[in-house]
């Protein structure tokens, strides 16, 4: 009975850990966009961005090891990142953890439950000798 207190104990404590692990990257990122948008949001920050286009614009006719292109956004890529794909982000999170997640919890609840004995699974006990039986 005690093994089944532990199996228990055990069997909540990796749902605790998957749940958190699905949920809380999420959690921390929305609240880090909320205040990156608000600085991404800012005229210095397009200014800097269209300083820095206009820089690989002169750079690209150049000759040289490294031709350089023109970014074609003319937003900064972190900004549409965070404001157009960041529920993408989010799925992709918590299908691929909650996938990951539950075969991990899988694989430590089949090795924390360790082996079952022959009685625990129903069938007769192979490791003691037949019982003796007389001929008439």
């Amino acid at each position: 009975m005690q093994r089944a207190g532990r199996t228990r104990s055990v069997l909540i404590a990796v749902l605790a850990a998957w749940l958190a692990a699905v949920a809380v990257p999420p959690a921390a990122l929305s609240v880090w966009r909320a205040k990156r948008l608000a600085e991404l949001s800012t005229p210095g920050v397009q200014e800097e961005w269209d300083a820095f286009r206009e820089a690989m614009r002169k750079e690209s006719g150049r000759e040289g090891p490294v031709q350089r292109k023109v970014p074609k956004s003319i937003e900064p890529p972190e900004l549409v990142w965070l404001r157009d794909y960041f529920s993408l982000a989010v799925m992709a999170w918590v299908t691929l953890m909650g996938v990951l997640g539950g075969f991990v919890a899988a694989l430590i609840m089949g090795v924390t439950s360790g082996p079952k004995s022959a009685t625990d699974r129903g069938s007769p006990d192979r490791s003691s000798p037949p019982p003796e039986t007389t001929r008439a």
